[in-house]
């Protein structure tokens, strides 16, 4: 698994539908880029100058929302995963 640095997380990106609700099948360009995925990682902070850690706002398991073309795309194995800062992280969904 990866361990993501300082003031990183990992996100599993959200799959999108393949079909619309009235069956029709759509193609991967039409389809709109997901911008909601679960977190699987959490680094342990950004490091101040003094030395002192910021705790992440955000932990593992949280489903948020993240800025439309934010982060890297990384594969590992079968899994797509995301690797952003915790600033382009935008809400947490309850």
């Amino acid at each position: 698994m990866l361990k993501p640095l300082a003031n990183r997380v990992i996100i599993q990106k959200k799959e999108q539908e393949q079909t619309t609700k009235s069956g029709i099948v759509l193609t991967d360009t039409a389809k709109e880029k997901t911008n909601e995925g679960e977190i699987v990682a959490v680094g342990p902070g950004r490091l101040l100058d003094n030395g002192e850690r910021v705790k992440p706002e955000v932990s593992v398991g949280d489903h948020v929302v993240y800025q439309q073309y934010a982060g890297t795309e990384i594969k590992q194995g079968d899994e797509k995963y995301l690797v952003l800062s915790e600033e382009e992280v935008l809400a947490v969904i309850e």
